[in-house]
């Protein structure tokens, strides 16, 4: 428990320190790694603190080895990604994007949004990708049926609503669709232990069920 505090601390921490900034979009946060960018990567992962962690959980160089560069930032929403899509993306000139975005938003980390605003915010980084020539890949939402840091919300229904939008969206527009949700959700359509201890930040073991499902999808 004391594990899952500190990690939404660290998480609210890093937001507040970027909007004292003046960056709510956190554009600084990666502004030095792109310009280390020397070839166009196979895939740019944006997302949240479950992407933003992944390199970190991973015990093979998944990342690396498969010319995947990783651009999630903790806390964040749609909004946010969507306002440093350019930036983060685009720039790096990746064959692929694959978009895991959306539980932060239903958290309400940012304040209420409506699913289908979630929804819009994802499509949009998804039409911005294809105008750019970059392959975009939507992820579903992993399972949640509880977050730490936002008790009284109960998430899975709305989870579930987002993923059969997604996935819907997907089917009329060729759009590759990621399904992480369905092999990895429980009988409570959470996450059990083995793929998060905390219900929503994945464990290596549950990174691992993830690259397995995205690989293909890359190649």
């Amino acid at each position: 428990m004391k594990k899952i505090l500190f990690a939404a601390i660290l998480s609210a921490f890093s937001c507040a320190a970027a909007l004292a900034a003046g960056d709510w979009a956190s554009f600084g946060r990666y502004a030095e790694a792109n310009k280390a960018v020397s070839k166009p990567p196979l895939a740019v992962l944006m997302g949240d603190s479950i992407t933003d962690a992944w390199p970190k959980k991973t015990p093979g160089d998944f990342f690396a080895k498969n010319n995947i560069v990783g651009r999630g930032i903790s806390g964040q929403v749609t909004s946010q990604m969507l306002a440093r899509f350019r930036r983060d993306v685009l720039d790096l000139k990746p064959k692929y994007v694959a978009i895991l975005a959306g539980t932060n938003d239903i958290a309400q980390n940012q304040g209420y949004i409506a699913v289908e605003n979630i929804f819009g915010n994802i499509v949009s980084m998804v039409e911005i990708a294809k105008a750019n020539g970059v392959i975009p890949i939507v992820c579903s939402v992993l399972p949640a049926n509880k977050y730490p840091w936002r008790q009284e919300i109960k998430p899975a229904p709305l989870v579930k609503k987002l993923n059969e939008m997604l996935k819907a969206y997907c089917g009329k527009n060729a759009v590759k669709y990621v399904d992480y949700y369905t092999p990895m959700a429980d009988d409570k359509d959470g996450l059990p232990k083995k793929y998060a201890n905390d219900g929503i930040h994945p464990t290596p073991e549950g990174y691992a069920v993830m690259e397995k499902i995205l690989l293909p999808a890359l190649k």
